[in-house]
């Protein structure tokens, strides 16, 4: 069989990213931009494997050979299920390979926006302390997470762990229930309660219907101790405008994300404009990529395509 990875280049390069020997021919493009380079490559192809890119009905109607659309990552909806149901191709996903990642990048973000992290890196080399002159600087409050509440929106495999690592720091954890639902059992909290009493919300659930801008200013409205907000979700999760606006007021401490509703930023991305604010932090999207959970996603996929030609040929 052969396979196509369209998006190679959102590994890193220290990842091999061999397949197993029962894909007999198998091509790699560090990017795919346009349905016209889809096509091109991958007219032959019985696999396609692939993080991000859009592979709409058109285009797998159009793919004859498609037997298997391989994921490089948990989420699928870059990919027309309907579509490939209609056409006899599967598709699978990868999940369970940044538990460890996101988690500890999640304490990255956290801790850099409680204690200014970036404004104090600016501060310490932009010629600010010289001028000061003082051996330290404080201009900006330092904040423990010990003793801190943290609200946890999406009480998942990682949404767990992170609630495991923030006991260890000395915090109380609280995990909310979907909102407008009662509690499922006393391990739950009510969503507004959440928003009421946590230091930190930090958000971990999928984007659906339900969550799609859950962070509003309506929702913000409810934050009663000017909480700073994690984002290791999706950007649709939280609307930017809204986070932008209560920064200004002071309604919340701060903002750190890994994910926004454009990656990379749109020019019009209203996150930009307190980019150097205290207490803002991003990155582009890569808390999963850890080296290690890169590593363990590849061997994962290698997993599925094997299963999935063993499979098929027992079948065929």
């Amino acid at each position: 069989m052969k396979a196509v990875f369209l998006d190679a280049g959102t590994f890193s390069p220290q990842i091999d990213l061999s397949l197993p020997s029962c894909i007999s021919a198998y091509e790699r493009f560090d990017s795919t931009d346009t349905d016209a380079q889809i096509l091109a490559r991958c007219h032959d192809a019985d696999i396609i494997i692939t993080n991000k890119v859009l592979l709409g009905k058109d285009i797998i109607a159009q793919l004859p050979k498609l037997k298997l659309v391989q994921i490089s990552a948990t989420g699928i909806n870059n990919v027309d299920l309907q579509a490939c149901q209609a056409h006899g191709v599967s598709v699978q996903n990868v999940a369970g390979y940044s538990v460890k990642s996101v988690p500890e990048h999640t304490f990255m973000l956290m801790l850099n926006a409680l204690r200014a992290g970036n404004y104090y890196h600016r501060t310490a080399t932009d010629g600010s302390w010289q001028a000061d002159g003082r051996f330290c600087l404080l201009n900006e409050p330092i904040f423990d997470l010990a003793g801190r509440t943290l609200g946890i929106i999406g009480a998942g495999n990682i949404g767990k762990r992170v609630g495991e690592i923030a006991r260890a720091f000395g915090m109380a954890v609280l995990y909310a229930e979907h909102q407008g639902k009662a509690p499922r059992s006393p391990e739950y909290t009510a969503f507004d309660d959440v928003l009421a009493k946590a230091d930190v919300i930090s958000l971990h659930c999928p984007l659906t219907d339900s969550t799609a801008n859950l962070i509003n200013a309506q929702t913000i409205a409810k934050m009663q101790k000017q909480p700073l907000i994690i984002n290791v979700a999706r950007g649709g999760v939280v609307d930017s405008q809204a986070v932008v606006d209560a920064l200004h007021a002071g309604q919340i401490l701060g903002y750190a994300s890994d994910v926004f509703a454009h990656e990379p930023f749109a020019d019009d991305e209203p996150l930009l404009a307190v980019k150097n604010h205290p207490r803002v932090f991003f990155t582009p999207h890569n808390a999963w990529g850890s080296l290690g959970a890169q590593q363990k996603l590849w061997k994962i996929l290698c997993d599925n395509v094997a299963g999935f030609v063993a499979n098929f040929k027992a079948n065929a």
